[in-house]
């Protein structure tokens, strides 16, 4: 099992929800930190905790460091890795969680807002992988943690931009694992189900009333953020290539890989009903 105490980790999307908590179990770990987000002011918080100063009682890390980077913009996140190793000296863990949602159908849904998801979602993933890697290789050992969804299994409605981001990192994912397996450096697919994250809260939406019950739903619902950090940490550690978390993503990669048109007539149906 891998020792986590001493080594650098990044986390993107790092201000609120996976990203912040996972951020916090890696300093629990001794982990040094490179934060980053769009939210500066979120960053600085989690800074201020993670360096000992907050006051919740939060472990401290060695060093933290904050990066108030758009992971989709591509000279940003090119430039980023530079400043990790000159503010930390290296770079050994990598976890591209930075995410956003849309809520709108195939037909009225913005072309503008794909752009804005996937450049996010799936560009800011494919950053991360490729901008850094190079300094991952140069340690004894490395680790990319990329963070996928229970909807990279399949498709939803009013989620297509969602899902096809989301099976996007899960295809990039397994293909990099092939690609890097035998070498030091190590890459975690993560699949969660539902986590009670602010994700909905911020999605660009065309239907304020679904937003709001999608809200409701998951703060009723969903698990805490803690559980998915948990589960990478030990990912990690263990070096572990895939994981899904929580029953109902196991239940749809089951049901999508033994019922395969069946599962997508039920979709449709319950959609229907809807």
């Amino acid at each position: 099992m891998r020792r986590l105490e001493g080594r650098v980790a990044v986390v993107t999307g790092a201000a609120s929800g996976i990203g912040r908590a996972t951020a916090r179990e890696l300093a629990a770990r001794g982990c040094a930190l490179a934060l980053v987000d769009v939210d500066a002011p979120g960053l600085a918080r989690l800074a201020a905790e993670l360096s000992g100063d907050g006051d919740d009682g939060a472990p401290g890390a060695r060093r933290v460091t904050v990066h108030a980077v758009d992971v989709a913009d591509r000279t940003r996140m090119a430039a980023l890795p530079a400043k990790v190793v000159e503010a930390h000296g290296a770079v050994h863990v990598v976890v591209n969680n930075a995410g956003v949602a849309t809520l709108a159908s195939v037909e009225d849904h913005s072309l503008d807002d794909y752009d804005w998801l996937l450049g996010i979602n799936f560009y800011g993933v494919l950053h991360g992988c490729q901008f850094f890697l190079p300094h991952l290789r140069a340690q004894d050992w490395g680790h990319i943690v990329n963070v996928s969804s229970m909807f990279g299994f399949l498709g939803l409605p009013r989620q297509s931009a969602y899902c096809a981001s989301k099976a996007a990192v899960r295809a990039l994912s397994e293909a990099l694992w092939a690609e890097l397996a035998g070498t030091n450096v190590g890459v975690t697919s993560v699949h969660p189900g539902g986590i009670r994250t602010s994700i909905v809260r911020s999605a660009r939406a065309d239907d304020e009333g679904e937003r709001e019950a999608t809200q409701a739903m998951f703060d009723r619902y969903a698990r805490p953020p803690e559980v998915v950090a948990r589960r990478i940490v030990r990912a990690i550690e263990r070096g572990q290539w895939r994981i899904r978390i929580g029953v109902e993503a196991v239940l749809a990669d089951w049901m999508k890989r033994a019922f395969p048109v069946a599962t997508h007539r039920l979709v449709a149906w319950r959609f229907g009903r809807r």
